[in-house]
């Protein structure tokens, strides 16, 4: 061919931007959907009757169908096209919002959390591998990674707020009806505007095999962390369930070496720089769900705080977060290599979380919240934004929805995970508190009870935030270590040439 007719082939799209519009809105859509509803549980819970031992369901149903699914949405994506997958998914999505706002009882309401879930593990990796081979000229990839990587990186942020104010001034309902018309523009906006290209189509079968193992050994590992919380690191169900999910998944792993046409393949996984990021990643969203997590329980409880005044103080870590992604991340991925960024981004994060692990019954906001959660968003917001891109670098175009499923499923894993793990850790730093400190005064007076409560609370908090610190210095470590690839995307700015390097992702098509 030509080398004109070459470069014409390799144009990008000229609508590519108005794509990133209706892919981060579906992102978005899926991202905030994992906390949106945290907020108006209690409310859900008093209208529909819900017992306590199934709230939990309303999260964990969500997390199984999501997590476990995710590779399987990532290969139907590569397998059966990009664009098709996406709009299923949001349609699907739509339909599943739709029916967990109109629940009239809790199992039509877990039901539609379930389907949410398996729709958004075929929508997620569908978003990204289209955001991969969509945008292949370096600045433009950073910036459109940034955009994509704040919106990830905030989602679960904005949900806080989202939900807060629906909850508060209309109704919990509307913290599912809102993703409808959401899923309607998105959709509509990617049958207009979004193209996908057919020679990154992978044309082999599907591995039904390694569907079925890694799908129930993802599920038997979110749901045996999920027993943890309930029933005890060492009851013999929450045992029986790791130890379901290590054969499943090592039958898994033992599946993929020998089939032909792998659900995922190795060279995806094994590939120095994407393991790191996905090992890394994982670890960050655990220390990062953890902080959601206690902090909202912190402000409501114990502050005093509504829902929408606690989602408006996490505004300052999204605001960290887009800065991060969009100013410090986006401008210095194609001149810095990506570890000096993520390394750098989870330490700046870790210094935030050591900052919010000194909070007390009367800690002032502006003080030291909100410059640990300032420093906590730009810290994620500029590791997260070289991660998503390095993610699908150097993957083969057919193996882009699977290695986009990956990062999706290291942090769908890890937020499970991040959530069981430290709420176990924080309520059995609680309880130890408490029976060390209980007075006979505590016993007479309700004030002086609920005070003693609330400072046994805060001790949970504090421990299970020093873990979270931990866990983020550990990530830093992981990505320094790790991830050794120059800048992700310089050389695929230097033409045709370029595309021979091993370190530029092959997603020119």
């Amino acid at each position: 061919m030509p080398e004109t007719d070459a470069r014409a082939a390799t144009l990008p799209d000229p609508r590519r931007w108005k794509a990133l519009i209706f892919i981060g809105l579906a992102q978005l859509m899926v991202v905030l959907d994992a906390t949106i509803v945290n907020i108006a549980l209690p409310s859900a819970q008093r209208d529909l009757g819900i017992s306590d031992g199934n709230r939990q369901w309303v999260i964990t149903a969500y997390a199984l169908a999501f997590g476990g699914l995710l590779l399987f949405g990532g290969r139907i994506a590569d397998l059966w096209g990009r664009k098709r997958t996406f709009v299923v998914g949001l349609a699907g999505f739509a339909l599943a919002s739709a029916l967990g706002g109109a629940a009239a009882n809790t199992a039509m309401l877990l039901g539609a959390r379930a389907l949410q879930g398996v729709f958004g593990a075929l929508l997620a990796p569908a978003a990204l591998s289209l955001l991969a081979v969509t945008f292949t000229e370096a600045k433009e990839r950073a910036k459109a990674f940034g955009i994509y990587g704040a919106i990830a990186g905030g989602g679960g942020a904005i949900g806080l707020i989202l939900g807060g104010l629906l909850t508060e001034y209309m109704n919990w309902r509307w913290t599912f009806f809102v993703n409808v018309p959401f899923a309607i523009v998105a959709a509509a906006g990617a049958v207009l505007v979004i193209r996908e290209p057919a020679e990154g189509r992978n044309r082999n079968r599907l591995d039904v095999p390694g569907v079925l193992l890694v799908t129930t050994g993802l599920v038997s590992l979110v749901y045996g962390f999920t027993r943890a919380e309930s029933s005890g690191w060492t009851a013999a169900s929450t045992l029986g369930l790791f130890v379901a999910a290590v054969v499943l998944l090592t039958a898994f792993v033992l599946v993929e070496r020998r089939v032909k046409a792998p659900l995922l393949p190795l060279r995806v996984v094994l590939d120095r720089n994407r393991g790191g990021v996905y090992l890394s990643l994982g670890l960050a969203v655990i220390g990062m769900f953890g902080l959601f997590l206690f902090l909202t329980y912190y402000l409501q409880l114990v502050r005093g705080y509504s829902p929408v005044l606690t989602g408006v103080a996490f505004l300052p870590m999204v605001a960290g977060m887009i800065t991060g992604s969009t100013q410090i991340g986006a401008r210095l991925m194609t001149r810095v290599p990506a570890r000096f960024l993520m390394a750098p981004g989870f330490l700046v994060a870790s210094i935030g979380m050591l900052l919010l692990s000194n909070i007390g019954l009367d800690t002032s906001y502006p003080m030291l919240i909100l410059p640990g959660l300032v420093l906590m968003g730009l810290g994620m917001g500029t590791a997260f934004m070289p991660a998503m891109s390095l993610a699908t670098h150097g993957v083969q175009p057919r193996d882009a929805g699977v290695a986009s499923a990956m990062v999706n499923t290291s942090q769908q894993v890890g937020g499970a995970i991040g959530t069981a793990l430290l709420n176990t850790i924080a309520a059995s730093a609680t309880t130890s508190w408490l029976a060390s400190h209980a007075t006979a005064a505590a016993a007479t007076s309700p004030a002086a009870a609920q005070a003693l409560q609330f400072q046994g609370m805060v001790h949970g908090f504090t421990t299970a935030i020093w873990v979270s610190f931990g866990i983020l210095v550990a990530a830093s470590a992981i990505a320094f270590t790790l991830v050794n690839a120059g800048r992700p995307d310089a050389a695929s700015a230097s033409g045709a040439g370029a595309a021979k390097n091993d370190e530029v992702p092959v997603m020119v098509h």
